[in-house]
């Protein structure tokens, strides 16, 4: 039995997917990975390698599909038939392994996945969503790939239990029993310093306290915001034992040349917001000399002396002017919409709040395809309603939610014919909204939501 190649069945496919993939086809997005991963690939040395677009639509599925780990993202190639027609695969041809997508995220560098980052940052501009002048920065902690215990002396390399043991030895208890140890690690100050600790396989992960109050090996990620849109211009990952104040710089930088790259005409970052844990005499001063307005909270310290610091005085008047004003108080509230929001799509529904990989580099290169996931989402929100492929099902069911309202409204007055004989006429005179009128409604519609001149 012979069947042609023209007749043989297709994949079904999902209309989020469908238009996703139309809409990066009449852009050349895979003839653009190509060129920019040319240098990463060889002509006919090894086995078939993973094709640059097909790799980036599988980092992106993280982000639309909710997936934290790579086996997860080629397991769901593997599942689900629309996935595989928005990867391009044929019915009889295998998904790509997990192996292979972590191989070749490793060989392309992150320079690669920034340009791809600023192409799809490109896009939004092209459509008219981002603006670039007002900039909102936050940052959160994500859980490392990695366990306290088993961390390592920086100075000898020596695990925590063996140092405890050491530490006992020298108090004069050879034997140590566990609670001895506990009661010992429990009287030392400053435990789990930093400059003392680190992990043998993930040195970039620092101890810290996470958002919950746990302490754990994490990492921090900051990415920046154009406040006018939600899109994502900006995405870095710091040591999690930094300041805000520190690491701030470094992001700012990076959105600055993002919007300076798509955005040539605009001039560049001119606002900048941020809350109160941004806020500085050194950040202060240092936003004043670039040019750039600030609006950072100010936290509570007090009153305050400023004898040899004029110029961190009047920059930290103006940005408190700035933030009391109308301007600045609509901005703070557009930085808890716009700014907060995406913290909560990339980490939350993104399940990118426990990392699976390890180093600042890998960790970047993830962030950096979801945040394109994320600035996708708000293009294709702006062409067809619906960011995400999940929206299509809340809109169905939010629409058979109203048919059966609707439905059990009718079927109320239908059983009830006393209810239909107290309605005006429709070429009467509409019901007056006073309290009298309302107070001799039935009881069945009172509180109900009729047309006027029902």
């Amino acid at each position: 039995m012979w069947v042609a190649d023209a007749d043989s069945p297709r994949t079904a496919g999902h209309p989020f997917y469908e238009r996703l993939n139309r809409l990066l086809d009449e852009s050349d997005f895979d003839a653009f990975v190509e060129e920019q991963c040319a240098k990463f690939y060889a002509e006919g040395v090894g086995r078939p390698s993973l094709p640059p677009g097909r790799y980036f639509r599988m980092l992106l599925l993280g982000y639309f599909e909710g997936l934290e780990s790579e086996r997860a993202m080629a397991w769901r190639a593997a599942d689900s038939l629309s996935v595989r027609q928005f990867l391009d695969l044929a019915l009889q041809e295998p998904p790509p392994d997990h192996s292979t997508v972590s191989r070749t995220r490793r060989r392309i560098d992150v320079e690669t996945h920034e340009a791809v980052f600023t192409w799809v940052l490109q896009r939004v501009a092209d459509a008219g969503l981002l603006k670039g002048k007002t900039v909102g920065i936050d940052a959160t902690t994500l859980e490392a790939n990695a366990a306290l215990r088993s961390i390592v002396r920086r100075d000898t390399g020596e695990g925590y239990d063996a140092f405890l043991r050491g530490l006992a030895a020298a108090s004069g208890i050879p034997t140590p029993t566990r609670a001895e140890l506990a009661r010992l690690d429990r009287k030392r100050r400053k435990k789990g310093s930093n400059k003392d600790w680190m992990h043998p396989k993930d040195p970039d992960a620092k101890i810290t306290k996470m958002k919950d109050g746990r302490t754990h090996l994490a990492h921090k990620a900051e990415h920046a915001v154009d406040l006018e849109s939600g899109a994502v211009v900006g995405v870095t990952v710091q040591d999690a034992s930094a300041g805000d104040t520190t690491t701030m710089v470094e992001t700012l930088i990076t959105a600055a040349e993002q919007v300076e790259a798509v955005l040539p005409a605009v001039g560049g970052v001119a606002e900048v917001v941020a809350d109160k844990g941004y806020h500085s005499n050194e950040t202060m001063v240092a936003l004043a000399e670039l040019g750039l307005r600030s609006y950072v909270s100010e936290p509570d310290r007090g009153r305050r002396r400023w004898r040899g610091k004029l110029a961190a005085r009047d920059a930290v008047y103006a940005n408190r002017r700035r933030t009391r004003r109308p301007r600045g108080r609509r901005l703070q509230r557009l930085r808890g919409e716009r700014l907060e929001r995406p913290n909560a799509h990339l980490y939350e529904t993104g399940r990118l709040r426990r990392v699976h990989l390890r180093g600042h580099a890998n960790i970047r290169k993830r962030l950096l395809v979801h945040a394109c996931g994320l600035n996708l989402g708000l293009l294709m929100r702006h062409l067809t309603g619906v960011g995400t492929p999940r929206s299509l099902q809340g809109r169905a069911r939010a629409l058979f939610d109203a048919f059966k309202r609707a439905l059990r409204r009718f079927w109320s007055l239908v059983s009830r014919p006393e209810a239909l004989r107290t309605l005006r006429p429709v070429d009467s005179a509409p019901i007056a909204s006073t309290a009298s009128h309302h107070q001799r409604l039935p009881l069945a519609l009172q509180g109900s939501r009729f047309p006027t001149g029902c």
